[in-house]
């Protein structure tokens, strides 16, 4: 199985409240990703040797931020999983991974197959996706949100609270989308990245509304 530093460790057991048998799920996710890495780019290859903290510990942090009642998630974008599959491995039910690219769903598939998790996958475009509103939507590295705002405004209930990890640009970003939508939102920063942000979206509308 594939090994992660001590310290990695320690944040998921004690932050993340995590068992020995989850983490050993995380295993077999993380081979699965370095086998399929060599057939289709899933992951920046610079990262490959550290996906625990650069990839799952990233993505499983937002497992405490999900509310109280949380009863189905969807996640854009899913690509490698991230965050939303991380989030099934986690054992969060009734998650749905929206992935546009066919092989990117088998690679998903194939690591619902062998972890024993379950996520319902979905090989369209956001755009494309009619699946009505959801308790939590999720992505990771998909778009800037002036483009991430449109793709979730349909599946945006007045219950939803939108939960999406950022990089260093948050702020211009958010600057920019506040040109067209109104929003009430709050940051937390990254327990993996001194740059990085988790943008808890509560409410939007388009400027227009």
């Amino acid at each position: 199985m594939m090994k992660m530093d001590e310290s990695t460790q320690e944040i998921f057991t004690s932050q993340l409240n995590v068992s020995r048998e989850t983490l050993d799920i995380f295993s077999v996710y993380g081979e699965t990703l370095a086998k399929w890495q060599s057939k289709i780019n899933l992951i920046s290859g610079k990262t490959i040797d550290n996906v625990w903290r650069r990839h799952f510990l990233d993505c499983a942090q937002l497992h405490n931020l999900l509310p109280s009642g949380t009863k189905n998630i969807l996640d854009i974008g899913s690509g490698a999983g991230f965050p939303g599959l991380v989030l099934a491995v986690m054992g969060v039910k009734n998650v749905t991974l929206v992935e546009a690219d066919s092989k990117k769903c088998l690679f998903l598939s194939e690591v619902v197959r062998r972890t024993g998790r379950h996520a319902n996958i979905v090989n369209c475009r956001i755009e494309e996706f009619d699946g009505g509103h959801f308790d939590v939507i999720t992505a990771r590295a998909l778009a800037p949100m002036d483009k991430l705002l449109p793709y979730i405004n349909p599946h945006f209930g007045p219950k939803t609270k939108g939960i999406f990890l950022k990089g260093q640009q948050v702020d211009r970003e958010l600057t920019k989308a506040k040109k067209q939508w109104k929003l009430k939102y709050k940051t937390i920063p990254s327990i993996t990245s001194d740059g990085g942000s988790i943008i808890i979206v509560e409410k939007i509308s388009s400027g227009s509304e």
